[in-house]
């Protein structure tokens, strides 16, 4: 046995690899073949995309659930436990499961590296075999064509939408990070498109495979009436009416819960079970950082947004809620995010930065995020970590105001575990 621990064994994968990202499916596909990966009828539905892919991917597995699915769940990164990205049934693995996959994994790659991500995705893999999940739903980690996922030819592929984010491994540009996502799409198979603004280079990969691409506002489609605490949902040959809202917050997590209802259908589903499962399961769905709300006073948003298109849905979370008070931001990012498109949707509604200087080689440092916010006439609050920080904003925040925490998954995790060492009922 390598390590007896979890910890241990997540400590070793971080230097087995001399790179930290290693894109490209040889290395992965031969150490799958050695350990036996083999789905066994199983089916493969793999969630790609820029944001929402989380979200689709919580959807998903409860509505499955619900259909009487037994799913097996790969998605990443985590929050607060590791445990977070392999999910069996709707239960985290235990340490003790993990461990055995690590260990599986270890004697079939021989002398082959493989990276933290690419070591977990064959361990989870591994599970659901041993298990016997009858669908493998598998979260892409970055980009599609030569994500480690891909090795497995997915029966539905989701594409839940294509913006700006990972340029330096995907490219500068829509088209050329479009092309990367669209990898996991397979010939003749569905792909469901969860956004109407496709770059033209998914569209084209799609109609050159023949694959049965599904796309939001001409295949499937959904909206809300105004002011009414429902929603509708359309498909090919479904149409479902008066469904409750989905359990995470935002207008934008509608698109999330319409792509994975489209694949659904496409599965094959009949409109009667996919509206109970619907039913059943969406206002039930619950994923941390993600516009997730904690009541106060004061009130706190924690979200995971680290591109500009997601850190763009924050002030209309920030508007729909009712109060008066000031808005102050925790905040951190990696050096690899755009600082300006990231920052840019909140500089107008925060009236406070608190800047978290994260302990992580690849963080921007709080120094240089403070310049570009003070040349923006952003008014910092004090600069330092997490726990300095929950303590300050805490003793200087009032009861009517709201406490924003975004960034990376690093800040939300940093900081959901400061607020529950001073408050253990969170």
């Amino acid at each position: 046995m390598r390590c007896s621990s979890l910890r241990d064994w997540l400590r070793w994968q971080e230097g087995l690899h001399p790179r930290t990202i290693e894109l490209g499916l040889e290395r992965v596909a031969a150490v799958a073949k050695r350990l036996g990966v083999d789905r066994s009828g199983a089916r493969v539905i793999t969630v790609g995309g820029t944001n929402g892919k989380g979200s689709t991917v919580a959807y998903l597995e409860a509505m499955l659930r619900a259909l009487g699915y037994h799913p097996g769940v790969y998605s990443s990164p985590h929050v607060q436990r590791y445990n977070e990205r392999i999910r069996i049934d709707g239960r985290e693995a235990t340490d003790e499961a993990i461990v055995a996959a690590f260990e599986a994994v270890d004697e079939a790659r021989s002398d082959t590296p493989l990276t933290y991500f690419e070591f977990g995705t064959l361990a989870a893999l591994h599970l659901f075999q041993l298990t016997q999940c009858d669908v493998w739903l598998l979260e892409v980690g970055m980009g599609g064509r030569l994500d480690a996922v891909n090795i497995l030819a997915a029966d539905v592929a989701v594409l839940t939408n294509v913006e700006l984010d990972h340029t330096d491994w995907l490219g500068h540009d829509r088209d050329s990070i479009g092309r990367e996502k669209a990898g996991i799409m397979r010939p003749g198979r569905p792909v469901i498109f969860g956004s109407v603004a496709m770059p033209c280079t998914v569209t084209a990969h799609a109609r050159c495979l023949g694959s049965d691409a599904r796309r939001l506002g001409r295949d499937f489609d959904y909206g809300s009436p105004v002011g009414v605490p429902h929603w509708w949902w359309r498909g090919r040959s479904v149409h479902l009416s008066e469904l409750p809202l989905p359990g995470l917050s935002g207008c934008h997590q509608l698109a999330n819960a319409a792509a994975a209802l489209a694949a659904l259908e496409a599965f094959g589903e009949p409109a009667a079970r996919l509206a109970d499962a619907a039913r059943r399961a969406l206002p039930r769905v619950y994923l941390p950082g993600r516009a997730q709300w904690l009541a106060g006073p004061p009130d706190w948003l924690l979200d995971v947004a680290h591109n500009a298109a997601a850190a763009a849905r924050l002030p209309a979370l920030l508007r729909a809620r009712s109060g008066s008070g000031r808005v102050r931001c925790i905040f951190g990012l990696l050096r690899r995010k755009d600082l300006a498109g990231v920052v840019a949707p909140l500089l107008p509604l925060v009236d406070q930065w608190y800047l978290l200087q994260l302990a992580d080689g690849e963080a921007l440092a709080a120094a240089h995020v403070a310049a570009h916010l003070r040349a923006n006439e952003a008014r910092i609050a004090a600069i330092g970590p997490a726990h300095e920080l929950v303590s300050r904003v805490c003793g200087e925040a009032e009861t009517v105001d709201c406490i924003v925490a975004f960034g990376s998954f690093r800040v939300v995790a940093e900081i959901l575990h400061e607020l529950r060492l001073s408050d253990p009922l969170r």
